[in-house]
């Protein structure tokens, strides 16, 4: 997921896929605990998709 995409959602929208992105990289976590991970740069991809995601609430933050 960009950047560009994320700037255009609202506040709430944007809480919605913290949650729903932080519930699928502890899936993944216990998937790679358990090795059953078949793709590892899945996790790596993940992690960086929720600083994305915070740091344009970050962002929407302080401009308001």
């Amino acid at each position: 997921m960009k950047a560009s995409e994320l700037r255009v959602k609202d506040r709430t929208d944007l809480h919605k896929e913290l949650t729903e992105l932080l519930k699928a990289s502890f899936s993944v976590r216990l998937q790679l605990a358990t090795q059953q991970l078949s793709n590892s740069s899945l996790l790596k991809k993940m992690r960086r998709d929720i600083a994305r995601v915070r740091t344009i609430l970050t962002e929407k933050a302080s401009q308001k």
